[in-house]
């Protein structure tokens, strides 16, 4: 473990050159890592776990589309693709990585599989933390932590095929056998983390709800919306509203703020974006402050959690939710979007060659 200054703060962080992948392999060498769900995160946690040298296979309901994908990234049925039991008899480390409200489904089913020594591993403090919402009680003799990419499962494996990593966080739950460190900071390096920092399920989920439902997807998605309301209303196009409010943040100036910083990125573009950035970024700060306040006080005190799981548990969630992203995705803005990023120089068609 390696102690690194975070803007003034000590933090407990694991990097790959105190615990290269030798050491996870070395950790993991008698470990079978049974991974339960193959939809977000599955398919790239045991792609990558697979790549690296860890005995790791699939438990997925038989003849369901999951499965088939299964087949056809390279797990054998039979061999490391079993039906859901068998694969949690056979796993000494239970990654469940279902959605929220699936675990809560099958939690019996798991339990009755967690014999004394084993693991059970999650991406999510959801099921733990909301216990008493979601019934979610290991027993005391086994190990009890996770490992969360920052990230989803596709981020994850198309980081880990550039060579590159996702930062992930860690917790311990319970330590059960002595040995729940060393596994989940190897799983962590397995799954392919860039580096590991430290927290607690509690922190993890109150964290995560709060980024999904803010900066990571819902208030991007309102500021977003509102701009390119705002710019339609006053004339201008749906291609220079959209180039103005996505493409331009999302092409050109993320990914120099995520290589060099927000200050880099104000201290090399114009003087007069400068200063309008400067006047203006913390108004925005001030307008959306009680907003997140809110959000974060409807996170700890299990109301977020609770709609989730009343939610999501209705026998016709997936035709509401299908209905809901429709609306997002027949909106102006995205079909607008859709035409732009189909115009971008590397999804254009390969020009012919001219005949001789």
């Amino acid at each position: 473990m390696a102690v690194l200054n975070f803007g003034g703060k000590d933090e407990n962080v694991v990097t790959r050159d105190e615990f290269p992948l030798e050491r996870a392999q070395e950790v993991l060498k008698n470990e079978t890592v049974a991974i339960i769900g193959y939809g977000v995160q599955g398919p790239g946690q045991a792609l990558n776990q697979k790549d690296n040298g860890i005995n790791v296979i699939v438990g997925q309901r038989k003849e369901s589309k999951t499965w088939d994908k299964a087949i056809a990234d390279g797990f054998v049925p039979g061999e490391t693709l079993f039906e859901i039991e068998e694969a949690l008899e056979r796993g000494t480390i239970i990654c469940y990585l279902l959605s929220d409200a699936a675990q809560i489904e099958l939690w019996p089913t798991v339990k009755k599989h967690l014999t004394p020594g084993k693991a059970l591993y999650f991406s999510h403090g959801f099921g733990i933390t909301f216990n008493e919402q979601t019934g979610i009680v290991p027993p005391a003799d086994v190990d009890v932590f996770l490992v969360a990419p920052k990230g989803s499962g596709t981020s994850l494996r198309r980081m880990f095929l550039q060579g590159r990593g996702l930062n992930s966080s860690y917790a311990i739950f319970q330590d059960a056998t002595g040995k729940a460190y060393e596994r989940v900071v190897a799983l962590g390096i397995a799954v392919g983390s860039g580096y590991l920092f430290e927290t607690d399920f509690k922190k993890e989920v109150y964290s995560d709800l709060t980024g999904e439902r803010g900066t990571l997807m819902g208030c991007i998605q309102g500021i977003f919306a509102a701009q390119y309301d705002v710019l339609r209303a006053n004339g201008h196009s749906p291609s220079e509203a959209f180039n103005e409010t996505v493409e331009e943040l999302t092409q050109s100036l993320m990914p120099l703020v995520a290589e060099n910083g927000m200050d880099w990125m104000y201290a090399n573009c114009s003087t007069t974006a400068q200063r309008g950035a400067l006047d203006w970024w913390k108004k925005f700060r001030d307008a959306t402050k009680p907003v997140f306040e809110e959000l974060y006080a409807s996170v700890a005190s299990g109301q977020e959690s609770q709609r989730s799981i009343d939610s999501n548990s209705q026998p016709d969630y997936r035709e509401k939710l299908n209905a809901e992203l429709a609306e997002l995705r027949d909106s102006e803005l995205w079909q607008a979007g859709k035409t732009v990023r189909s115009l971008r120089p590397e999804n254009q068609p390969a020009e012919k060659e001219l005949e001789a």
